[in-house]
Order: structure tokens, then sequence, then C-alpha cells
């Protein structure tokens, strides 16, 4: 299992990209998008988060 990310929620901000330790978090089309082969579930990215976009 991997982050989700609501894309309608993302405002693009990048915050969770620099709090992924695992660098499973990428931009596409101004929207966080997480790639599942590399998350591995820590949650350090969902605090990060300021419109509350990213759960697990």
């Amino acid at each position: 299992m991997a982050a989700n990310i609501d894309s309608e929620k993302c405002v693009g901000c990048e915050a969770c990209v620099g709090a992924c330790p695992t660098s499973a978090i990428e931009m596409n089309d101004g929207k966080a998008v997480v790639k599942e082969a590399d998350c591995i579930d820590c949650g350090a990215c969902v605090g990060e988060c300021p419109t509350e976009a990213i759960s697990l």
C-alpha cells in the first residue's frame, strides 16, 4: 500500500516532496503523485501537507 494524494485538494506546494525520505513523491502537471513502488507508508508526508490532501 502507498500514501494516497487527493489531486483535488493538492495545491502543488511541494512540501511533501521534500518530506519524503525515499523520494517516492514527484510532481506531475503541478500535482503531487506517489510512486507506489518507492513508498514505505511512513507518513512523513501526511503532516507536511497544508491542505490535508495526503492520507495513508
